[in-house]
């Protein structure tokens, strides 16, 4: 048979080919196996000189497998396409992209055959990666209806190639082929799960779904973003990353990666799940990475973010000397035009803290300046920017060196101030709590400047006390608590630590009027200040701050004092001074009355914008 195949014509060879192919259905079994045993020989001898024949012969090799019965001829079609392979491997590798989805079990056993062979197995997993990057992942169509938002269909090419890889990915032969291709894998597949969540499948294959999967077709989830999840899985498996998989399998990390409202919360568990499992694969795949910023799909950056954001919340990240290239692959996202990624990117550096607390230091200029920065991130009064940089600041303000901070304290304190009366409940928490971390790190060392801050912030936090939300309330308590030693009152202070401790239940009543009987004897020329901010809270929203306000005015009662004759007069409790009077004793007392103020800037919440400022 070889001297056959090396002597016959080549416009004879496919003559002979397809003839053998018709064998290959033969009732009688030696017959067919006889047709095996001639195509491979054929193949291997003068394949060589097949390529433009290669999509003609694997067609032919599909549709004879759905026909034939015979054990013998699925081993033998096999190792036909892998002569072909090793030959014209991206020929062969296109052809095979073309079956239609999803796949039939012959058309992924002829996927397999093709990982039996290392360099071959590298060989394809590097052309399927090419053509799952090439193509675009969806297409946008608008609804019949105007209006509506437009639907996100999957594109055929990626979504065969992602198919294509989970069957060459299952053999255990494509070990070290996926071992060598480890970082462009996981980046890849990662890239493509962040780009397909809900997305759609093509019509015809959602008929198909809905129909229900023939015996002979594979039963893989074929919907796009799960498609890619569980091919990331198996990659990970493939490489020896059990842990991994375990680790993501345990926490629900690969449901939430398919999901919108997950998928950001799966990356990051992804990453901390690479951190812990697989540190040493991170150095490659922080280097693959490194490109992604620049990515035109925001549903990527978003992902890639939230990945490397997680990484500096390990120690993974300085004991592999990866911190360097984690801070400036963050750095530069900084002004992405997605707000998710500012948001992220300020998590990841904050997380810094927990990861590398003492580097910290080394880099506090560009933290704080990142996080301050992010205070005053867009127009929306509620950014999830200026949130998280919050949130950021009272991780990190007790790290930094304390000069690097001075220069921004300041700004923190006034930029934060509006968030007291926030509607949300996370921005009041979050503002709140970092102002309680500001006084906390000034105890001893407390300016002028952000002396009057603190006593701007003592009334909106005294009335938050009875903020419907625990967590504001127990904000408040933290905050007052580190408040107290810079009011230079050990009165005071003593009167805060023993009332506003943590699980300890509050009489507001009793401990309102211990407080102002503190302020009245110690800061008497404050008294107007405070008056005239409880003034804007009589029309809080909040049913329980809008009736704190009143008691809080009621209890500053004048007390006699020293010198009396040069002090100017304390005002009577507001509770008991007609309403005709009220705007006058106000702007007696420093401000103007609620006559003469405006209604609080929506945009700040039910409460004042700025009480300590006036109207």
């Amino acid at each position: 048979m070889r001297i056959i195949a090396k002597r016959l014509p080549p416009d004879q060879l496919i003559s002979l080919l397809l003839t053998m192919f018709e064998a290959l259905g033969d009732p009688e079994k030696n017959c067919s196996r006889a047709a095996t045993v001639m195509i491979n020989c054929l193949l291997q001898e003068r394949g060589g000189v097949l390529q433009e024949k290669v999509p003609e012969i694997v067609s032919v090799l599909r549709s004879k497998l759905q026909e034939a019965q015979g054990e013998h001829i699925l081993p033998a079609a096999q190792h036909s396409v892998y002569l072909l392979a090793t030959q014209h491997c991206a020929a062969v590798v296109s052809s095979l992209l073309g079956s239609p989805l999803p796949l039939d079990s012959h058309t992924c056993m002829l996927w397999r055959a093709l990982a039996v062979e290392p360099r071959l197995a590298a060989q394809v997993l590097g052309l399927l990666l090419e053509k799952m990057s090439k193509d675009v992942p969806f297409k946008e169509s608008r609804a019949f209806l105007l209006g509506r938002t437009p639907d996100r269909v999957a594109t055929l090419l990626p979504l065969s190639a992602t198919c294509a890889l989970f069957e060459v990915m299952s053999t255990p032969a494509a070990g070290p082929a996926v071992l060598e291709l480890y970082p462009q894998l996981f980046v890849v597949l990662l890239l493509r799960v962040s780009c397909t969540v809900g997305v759609q499948l093509p019509r015809n294959l959602q008929a198909q779904e809905r129909r229900g999967a023939s015996p002979a077709l594979a039963t893989r989830n074929l919907e796009p973003c799960s498609s890619a999840v569980d091919t990331l899985r198996s990659m990970l498996l493939r490489s020896g990353s059990e842990d991994v998989v375990q680790r993501m399998d345990l926490e629900g990390g690969w449901e939430l990666l398919r999901t919108s409202a997950g998928h950001e919360e799966g990356a990051t568990r992804l990453a901390r799940a690479m951190a812990e499992h697989a540190g040493p694969r991170l150095p490659l795949v922080l280097k693959t990475l490194a490109c992604t910023h620049s990515s035109a799909y925001e549903n990527q950056r978003v992902t890639t973010t939230a990945f490397l954001a997680e990484l500096l919340n390990s120690n993974v990240a300085n004991d592999l000397m990866l911190l360097d290239s984690l801070l400036e692959s963050l750095a530069a996202r900084q002004k992405d035009t997605c707000a998710s990624v500012r948001r992220l990117v300020l998590r990841g550096l904050a997380n810094l803290a927990s990861g590398c607390p003492d580097k910290v230091r080394t880099h506090g200029p560009q933290l704080l300046t990142a996080m301050i920065g992010g205070l005053d991130d867009g127009d929306n009064p509620h950014s999830p920017v200026a949130l998280e940089a919050m949130l950021g600041l009272a991780r990190l303000v007790h790290l930094v060196e304390s000069w690097d901070l001075r220069s921004g304290l300041l700004h923190v304190a006034i930029r934060i101030r509006p968030f007291f009366d926030s509607e949300k409940m996370e921005f009041r928490m979050a503002s709140i709590r970092l102002f309680g971390h500001l006084n906390k790190v000034c105890h001893g060392d407390c300016e002028d400047v952000f002396l009057d801050q603190v006593v701007g912030g003592l009334a909106p936090l005294l009335l938050h006390l009875q903020d419907p939300q625990a967590t504001v309330a127990s904000a408040c308590r933290f905050a007052l608590r580190m408040c107290g030693p810079n009011l230079a009152c050990e009165e005071l202070s003593a009167a805060f630590q023993k009332h506003l401790q943590e699980g300890r239940a509050l009489h507001f009543g009793e401990f309102l009027n211990t407080t102002c009987k503190h302020l009245m004897h110690h800061f008497p020329d404050l008294l107007g200040r405070l008056l005239t901010t409880c003034l804007f809270y009589f029309k809080s929203s909040w049913e329980n701050v809008r009736a704190a306000a009143p008691l809080f005015t009621g209890e500053h009662h004048p007390l006699p004092r020293p010198h009396a004759a040069r002090q100017p007069r304390l005002m009577p409790p507001l509770h008991r001074v007609p309403g005709a009077a009220l705007g006058a004793q106000a702007a007696a007392a420093g401000g103007p009355g609620p006559a003469h103020c405006g209604a609080p800037d929506p945009a700040e919440g039910p409460g004042p914008r700025g009480a300590d400022e006036g109207c």
